[in-house]
């Protein structure tokens, strides 16, 4: 399936996974929206998204840098009315934006439970809500939601309650919208990594240079999330993928390339 001249918005796109993802797809020649908070770098985060939007155009594909929070619906419906002025539609959307916080229930303070919730599960949901008219024009129209399967073990729940429901809510809103879209032949899925990503969360919030060591590159995410994209959305629905898993059918076996260290132990993620 072609990409070329085909519309994706991305949110969180102006570094990490989100970057990866429009990278990937900017060089197969689509146009990537970049609708992203930040204007200004932050040494510890790095990126803009008119430093992304560079990046995608040197890559070989187009792009709009278009700041928007995605908790206030008013700059979500001009980050989308945007994007469909300019390019004339919305083919594809990936929900990436997201906030972590892994804190227990009695340690996770209001303002950081509304955080993780308006950005992973209202934004998702309303970003989500305000492209489905544009994607119902759109060409093999995708929604591909960063999240996890839902994994029932108690474990994911014991000690950061606020964040396990927030990102299992980003998945069932790919579940839901799978459902409620087929007969457009939209597709909504979600996919999710077997270990840890080399991005700016786990190095300044987790597990610092040595998780980072023991962590794949944002790469091996955006080569699942091209895959994804491309098969037939009146088919592939309704998937909570594992980017392994998506690689293996692809006849990708050898992942040793997308290690940060290819010689050093591989951490599992969240919710495996």
């Amino acid at each position: 399936m072609s990409f070329q001249n085909k519309t994706v918005l991305i949110t969180g796109a102006s570094r990490g996974i989100g970057k990866a993802i429009g990278l990937r797809l900017a060089s197969e020649g689509a146009n990537i929206v970049i609708a992203s908070k930040s204007v200004e770098e932050n040494p510890k985060l790095g990126g803009t998204i008119f430093t992304a939007a560079a990046e995608m155009e040197a890559a070989g594909g187009k792009a709009l840098a278009v700041q928007c929070d995605i908790r206030f619906e008013d700059q979500v419906q001009q980050v989308v009315d945007q994007a469909a002025a300019k390019f004339g539609g919305i083919d594809i959307l990936i929900n990436n934006a997201s906030a972590i916080n892994l804190s227990t229930t009695e340690q996770t303070e209001p303002k950081r439970f509304d955080l993780m919730y308006d950005i992973n599960v209202r934004g998702t949901f309303m970003v989500s809500r305000a492209c489905i008219p544009f994607l119902k024009q759109g060409t093999n129209a995708h929604i591909l939601n960063l999240s996890p399967p839902i994994n029932m073990d108690m474990k994911w729940f014991t000690n950061h309650l606020a964040y396990t429901i927030s990102k299992y809510d980003m998945s069932m809103i790919a579940l839901g919208l799978s459902s409620e879209l087929k007969k457009y032949k939209i597709a909504a899925n979600a996919l999710w990594p077997r270990t840890t990503i080399a991005t700016a969360a786990v190095n300044n919030l987790l597990g610092g240079e040595m998780l980072m060591k023991m962590s794949r590159t944002v790469d091996i995410l955006a080569d699942a999330a091209y895959y994804i994209l491309s098969k037939p959305s009146d088919q592939c629905t309704g998937n909570t993928f594992i980017d392994e898993d998506v690689l293996k059918k692809e006849n990708i076996t050898d992942l040793s390339g997308y290690a940060v260290n290819p010689c050093g132990q591989l951490y599992p993620d969240l919710f495996l």
